[in-house]
């Protein structure tokens, strides 16, 4: 393993205590990330910029060969898809009754908002890295984050707009608003073609060339992503801190974390459903679980700086998400491992049934051939 591969997985298996440590920099130390936000290309932000890299190098680790498996077995892969675009929408609904009762009806509005951002946008390219980590179906984790990116143009607008039914006031006209032209232009800018450009680039380098790069371009993706974290998080996390809200913020991580466990749930119950193979459940249990906070951070950062605790329900989901893929993870090993030790066992006793079975044989030989010998004589 070279010192680059190495200090690579050094940085992964710490992954979430960067991020953690990203947020206490941005709650005590905003103005670096408030600075970065004012940075632009014309009418493209740094912010942008970064997701936009992300998304490509997603793309240029995508092994389109694989995704022809998908062709004889599709059913899987599209019940993956309908449940990633209205699970979210309907526990979202649910939130909505249940927090009627709320004795703060503005706060209520933020975490639905927020949840909005969550729900509409695709699936994380990083659920196919937590995939690949617990064996889970490559084909099938590529083809729920290719799929849910490719049909965003057109889901992410449509779950902005059922939210905006379910809000109030400025929120619903500000949910609907960002459900336009705006939201179009920023996932084609910021999504798609990034992730397109990554893919052809793949396909130019071929397989050998990239996957060589692979261990640097995850070292920087894992620079940029804290840093993205970090300038959206320095909106609303130094007023939180300033003012810290227990309640608000203790209900606004349980119904993110909530969301989140069911997102996980839901991957496990199709795979029970459609009695899929433990691979199949993994990329189900990953790819319906995670989503691409990063780009609703970004997105809402742009569009809804007026409202900044919004983002408060994306920061929670964007850390609950790992720690839940971190715990899923976990249990895939130790399964696996019992799975292994199970098979040794089996190995074990199957043969010393045969070395048994292979000795009474031998007896036996020796015992007729002693017969023989007496009756010659």
């Amino acid at each position: 393993m070279t010192l680059m591969s190495k200090l690579a997985h050094f940085v992964h298996a710490r992954f979430i205590w960067l991020l953690l440590g990203s947020y206490l920099v941005a709650a005590f130390f905003p103005s670096i990330g408030l600075s970065a936000r004012s940075v632009s290309l014309g009418t493209i932000s740094l912010p942008m910029m970064m997701l936009g890299f992300l998304l490509f190098n997603a793309g240029l680790g995508v092994d389109l060969g694989s995704l022809r498996k998908l062709r004889h077995e599709p059913m899987t892969l599209l019940l993956g898809l309908f449940a990633n675009m209205t699970i979210p929408i309907a526990y979202i609904a649910l939130v909505m009754v249940t927090m009627k009762m709320w004795h703060n009806p503005d706060e209520v509005q933020n975490i639905l908002v927020g949840l909005a951002l969550v729900a509409s946008m695709p699936i994380a390219g990083s659920s196919t890295a937590w995939s690949q980590n617990s064996n889970g179906n490559m084909a099938l984790s590529l083809g729920l984050v290719l799929g849910s990116t490719f049909l965003s143009p057109v889901a992410t607008p449509v779950a902005l707009h059922a939210v905006g039914f379910m809000t109030t006031g400025d929120y619903s006209s500000d949910l609907h608003e960002l459900a336009g032209s705006q939201t179009g232009w920023f996932l084609l800018v910021s999504v798609i073609l990034p992730s397109v450009a990554g893919i052809v680039v793949r396909q130019m380098l071929g397989t050998k060339r990239a996957k060589a790069s692979k261990a640097k371009l995850k070292l920087v993706n894992s620079a940029i992503l804290l840093f993205l974290n970090y300038t959206n998080a320095s909106v609303s996390l130094p007023q939180a801190i300033a003012s810290p809200d227990l309640d608000f913020l203790a209900v606004t991580l349980g119904i993110s974390a909530t969301l989140c466990i069911v997102a996980f749930f839901a991957g496990w119950a199709i795979s029970r459903a459609r009695k899929c193979d433990l691979p199949d459940q993994t990329a189900l249990m990953f790819g319906l679980g995670m989503n691409n906070n990063g780009t609703g951070l970004v997105l809402a950062s742009m569009a809804l700086a007026d409202h900044p605790q919004v983002l408060l329900p994306i920061i929670f989901y964007n850390l609950v998400q790992h720690l839940i893929a971190g715990t899923v993870d976990h249990l895939m090993f130790c399964r696996r491992t019992e799975e292994v030790s199970d098979g040794n066992l089996n190995s074990i006793i199957v043969s010393k049934s045969n070395a048994d079975r292979e000795i009474h044989v031998t007896e036996d030989i020796e015992h007729r051939s002693g017969e023989l010998q007496a009756g010659g004589r």
